[in-house]
């Protein structure tokens, strides 16, 4: 008997869904999931519930196959195919509880038809393809890809409210308000993201981060009526980004660095000398930079890479420069060179300062430390 019940059980479940019918009393949530300990983790997760009956299940976006072919240079590139995810609530929660991230529910108020979109959605696009596309930081990401969702099923009827701790702000400091600013994470985020996210992000904008989602929908209404029901907390957890030890921070590293390159400079000035491996040096790690952050401007797809200026500093010529520079007499073209760098790092200023591109605060001892070196050069070499 129990043998007849659980295939009738199952029977029922498989027709209601090959008919892509769901209940009138399915309940349709949004899961904010908190930062956990690494930088991918740092500004968190969303998801979409879907509890029937029958069944429990959370739909995610932005899920990658590390198997997939060219992985890390589609990565690089800005071609790599994203995922949409589907899995059990249970499995999800205890995933998340295992990691002590927290996790807020926030169940929506959304009419029969409303819910049906939500679902006929989610399982259409799930099927082609486990829902591949283009990833994009800021604009189509796990947190952007639910407010979508939830808008396409009401038909753009939702009137967001600002939340009541909301201020204008740029990319760029949404992004570094979840991070400490004296962690590598932080510095390769400024270094490698440019000026195009130093503009003040439009309300809806802010919504992707899924903290920001979380904010927003607490507020917002649709046709007349609240779009959250009910908000619960399914786990509590203050998990944030670790920002590592002191001793190995950017801060400290990079100060050791300048510190190194102003004493050596000093010392070569009171013994009217060049150390010209350190010239050299310098100048292949500024090329590189330089060439690194070039290709991600205009060889890939990412759109938060363009108009950095940070080339004001690392400029790829300077892998040009690091055969005369480690020449006792560089040609004269060399001293125009390191002309020419003090001239950018004077314009990186005034960029910095009328906020054009704001640059990571940890680099000022190695940029100082530059600018020393370079006027030496300029006065040691003249003679």
């Amino acid at each position: 008997m129990k043998l007849l019940l659980r295939f009738l059980f199952l029977l029922c479940v498989t027709v209601a869904f090959s008919q892509k019918n769901i209940p009138n009393n399915t309940q349709i949530s949004v899961l904010t999931i908190g930062p956990g300990n690494n930088l991918n983790d740092a500004f968190g997760h969303s998801g979409i519930r879907l509890k029937t009956s029958y069944s429990d299940i959370v739909y995610d976006f932005g899920r990658y196959n590390f198997e997939d072919p060219n992985f890390y240079l589609n990565f690089a590139r800005g071609k790599l195919n994203y995922l949409q995810g589907k899995a059990n609530y249970n499995n999800l929660v205890n995933f998340y509880k295992q990691q002590n991230r927290s996790i807020k529910e926030q169940i929506l108020n959304l009419s029969a038809e409303e819910k049906q979109s939500v679902y006929t959605f989610l399982e259409t696009n799930y099927a082609k393809n486990q829902g591949a596309y283009l990833y994009d930081f800021f604009y189509d990401n796990c947190a952007t890809k639910i407010r979508d969702v939830i808008e396409n099923a009401t038909n753009g009827n939702i009137d967001y409210q600002l939340p009541g701790n909301y201020e204008d702000k740029t990319f760029r400091t949404l992004i570094q308000d979840e991070l400490h600013p004296n962690t590598w994470g932080s510095l390769g985020i400024d270094i490698a993201l440019g000026a195009i996210i130093d503009r003040t992000a439009t309300p809806r904008e802010h919504m992707f981060l899924p903290k920001n989602i979380h904010a927003f929908y607490s507020k917002a209404t649709i046709n007349n009526r609240q779009l959250v029901s009910n908000s619960k907390t399914i786990i509590n957890s203050d998990t944030k980004f670790k920002n590592g030890t002191f001793l190995l921070s950017p801060i400290f590293v990079l100060s050791l660095i300048a510190i190194l390159i102003i004493y050596i400079t000093f010392n070569d000035h009171k013994k009217q000398r060049r150390t010209k491996g350190l010239d050299a040096f310098i100048q292949l790690i500024l090329g590189v930079i330089g060439i690194l952050l070039t290709l991600l401007w205009f060889g890939t797809d990412h759109t938060a890479t363009g108009y950095n200026y940070n080339l004001l500093w690392a400029f790829p010529l300077s892998l040009v420069m690091v055969i005369q520079a480690y020449k006792a007499k560089p040609k004269k073209w060399f001293i125009g060179y390191i002309k020419f760098c003090v001239l950018m790092l004077c314009l990186l200023t005034v960029h910095w300062i009328s906020g054009v591109q704001q640059f990571a605060p940890t680099l000022i001892p190695l940029l100082i430390a530059l600018f020393v070196r370079y006027i030496f050069l300029l006065k040691f070499l003249k003679k």
